[in-house]
């Protein structure tokens, strides 16, 4: 009998795992997911971290992910400056940040997730954001993230494994289901600050 190889085995371990989860988010109801977003923003809109943040990163919602697009406005009332991921134009793989208003136009890029026009906008290098709010497939209780295996947040914010300076901070968003005891690590993953789900806070 084959023995895969431990890598190999950890990486399919993974891919299963994400398979599952995304199929449990996709499979909660949009009224759930209205309640489940109404409770996240309790938790953040009553976050001192969030209050004294000046330059937010945050994300629109899809397959399923719990969904920060109320914050908006909640923020730009508050002379907050935001901002939205972007798929780099060049750089396969890489991500920039660029900022949003209540009148930026959007478009979808090629996953179908909406995105401000990169070609109009002057976009915010990584390390100058006070703070992120980025989504995930699965956490665990000491910050650990698994994305959805593109390695876009990892790459942007790669830095951070270099230097000890606390910004920005990374928070993760998720669906409480989303939580799991232990999840594998790689050498090249960044830890988050906390996770906010429509139940809990968690810190690492």
């Amino acid at each position: 009998m084959d023995i895969l190889p431990k890598d190999s085995l950890i990486s399919s371990n993974k891919q299963a795992l994400r398979a599952k989860i995304r199929a449990q988010r996709r499979a909660l109801s949009p009224k759930q997911q209205k309640t489940a977003n109404a409770q996240l923003h309790k938790h953040l809109e009553r976050s001192l971290i969030l209050l004294r943040a000046k330059h937010i990163a945050l994300y629109l919602g899809s397959d399923g992910e719990i969904c920060p697009k109320a914050l908006i406005s909640h923020y730009l009332k508050r002379k907050k400056q935001l901002y939205l991921p972007v798929l780099h134009p060049i750089k396969k793989n890489h991500m920039v940040f660029c900022p949003v208003t209540s009148t930026t136009k959007l478009k979808k890029n090629h996953f179908g997730i909406l995105e401000p026009d990169i070609r109009n906008s002057s976009c915010m290098t990584a390390n100058l954001l006070s703070l992120v709010l980025l989504p995930l497939v699965a956490f665990d209780s000491k910050g650990n993230r698994m994305g959805m295996g593109g390695g876009y947040y990892d790459r942007a914010f790669e830095f951070k494994q270099k230097t000890s300076r606390h910004s920005p901070r990374l928070i993760g968003l998720a669906h409480e289901l989303q939580k799991q005891e232990q999840l594998p690590t790689e050498s090249w993953d960044i830890p988050l600050f906390a996770i906010f789900t429509d139940q809990q806070i968690y810190r690492s």
